[in-house]
């Protein structure tokens, strides 16, 4: 017999498909989800409520207790007016003070002091100084990142500023 060429059969491929990528890739994906999920849940941030008893919520938490708040009118010229409680019936009254150690800081200090002390007799201690601060349109930006700076190093947390003035701080503000 003849030698004949052998009938040359191609090679038959595994039909097995590697997986590995795609449980890596899903693994990726499922993280990426869960990771994007939880950072667009809106945050909420803790806001400082009065400790109230619901059937004295209208009468006691709705009214500020005014010889905790300490208002800081920012004027030109460098000029701060200040005044502790409401200024229709002042703790103290409205007065001009400097910026630095000797004028707004030495204030500050000892009206913050007051203020712990009379907490503390509350039975609240470590509730501190409520500043308002209240930047006129004459007053410049560095004044009141001078406020600022005054509140971190005094170490006063609970502070606002707040761009309306009433028509009294608006008369106090002209006449002084």
């Amino acid at each position: 017999m003849q030698n004949l060429p052998k009938k040359v059969r191609s090679k038959k491929l595994s039909t097995r498909v590697d997986l590995t990528a795609m449980v890596s890739v899903s693994f990726l994906l499922i993280i990426f989800f869960m990771v994007v999920g939880e950072l667009s849940k809106p945050k909420v941030m803790e806001f400082g409520r009065p400790d109230c008893i619901d059937e004295d919520y209208h009468r006691v938490c709705n009214m500020p207790d005014e010889r905790r708040i300490m208002t800081l009118l920012l004027d030109d010229k460098n000029r701060i007016i200040t005044y502790t409680g409401l200024l229709f019936v002042p703790i103290d009254g409205p007065k001009e003070i400097e910026y630095g150690k000797s004028g707004i800081r030495k204030e500050l200090l000892e009206r913050n002091k007051k203020v712990l002390e009379y907490s503390a007799a509350l039975g609240k201690p470590g509730r501190g100084l409520t500043a308002v601060i209240k930047p006129s349109k004459k007053s410049n930006y560095g004044n009141l990142v001078d406020i600022l700076d005054e509140m971190k190093i005094i170490g006063i947390n609970s502070y606002a500023i707040v761009n309306d003035f009433t028509p009294e701080e608006t008369k106090l503000l002209a006449s002084k």
